[in-house]
């Protein structure tokens, strides 16, 4: 039976590299550690790596339930440490008498400084104080080319990753029926919208699964999906659950708190 056949298309590169990995703490007898993984990502290295003596698996964000996080695939002779994750958390101070940054303008003035968003982890809020989790072989670049987020000058220091605020996932479930499992569906049947607004807002690409971007008004969603629509916040699909008798799919769905 292939692995491949229990994924999606799109998903088959990722499955392919984290092969790769795995071959490479096999045949080196070495850690390999990864960049920030997204958690369907993560959900795809537990399966695809499984339960094997050969290789183990241990992942770290730098936060307590830290959404991005860090594989680190490695043999069974080797103790993992909070070191070997090369993690180095910042906060990030600006005058926040004056002015209020949003967490898709720090994203975004990373991303300018020329950084992939698989070089950098989660991007905490609480209140106005902002932190930030880097890998340790950008951060010397990042504190030197850092310098405003928005048009609002920004300074970078260091701290202890114990200082990092923990995230408090939580998902408020209900039920719902949909027509079909397409993404404009869907996400019209969640978010009380009209399948015309969630064509715009797709084709507008402010709508992500899994954490990746979808411009296809026809993707097929499924069972344990996250849906994250910008301004509309995210949903899960927790189960589909067979049909009703009008032939409508049965959706248990949460919505992030």
């Amino acid at each position: 039976m292939s692995i491949y056949q229990h994924y999606r298309p799109e998903e088959h590169d990722f499955i392919d590299q984290v092969l790769e990995w795995k071959e490479v703490v096999i045949t080196q007898y070495a850690p390999k550690l990864t960049d920030f993984l997204d958690p369907r990502e993560q959900e795809i290295v537990r399966k695809v790596i499984g339960k094997n003596e050969d290789v183990l698996l241990a992942f770290h964000g730098g936060a307590k339930n830290a959404e991005r996080q860090r594989a680190l695939l490695y043999p069974s002779y080797f103790v993992p440490s909070e070191e070997d994750f090369q993690l180095k958390g910042y906060t990030l101070s600006y005058p926040d008498k004056f002015v209020q940054i949003e967490h898709r303008q720090v994203l975004g003035s990373l991303m300018g400084v020329g950084l992939k968003r698989s070089k950098f982890g989660d991007i905490l809020f609480q209140d106005k104080h902002v932190q930030l989790v880097l890998s340790a072989e950008v951060s010397s670049y990042v504190e030197l080319q850092l310098q405003e987020v928005g048009k609002v000058k920004v300074a970078l220091k260091e701290i202890p990753l114990t200082y990092l605020n923990a995230i408090e996932e939580s998902w408020e479930e209900h039920s719902t029926t949909a027509a079909s499992l397409r993404l404009d569906v869907i996400l019209a049947s969640l978010y009380n919208l009209s399948r015309q607004k969630t064509q715009l807002l797709i084709g507008a690409k402010k709508v992500k699964v899994n954490w990746k971007t979808v411009e296809e008004t026809a993707f097929e969603c499924r069972e344990g999906d996250i849906l994250s629509l910008r301004g509309f916040g995210r949903s899960k699909l927790i189960a589909i659950d067979g049909k009703t008798k009008k032939d409508k799919w049965k959706i248990i769905a949460g919505k992030q708190k």
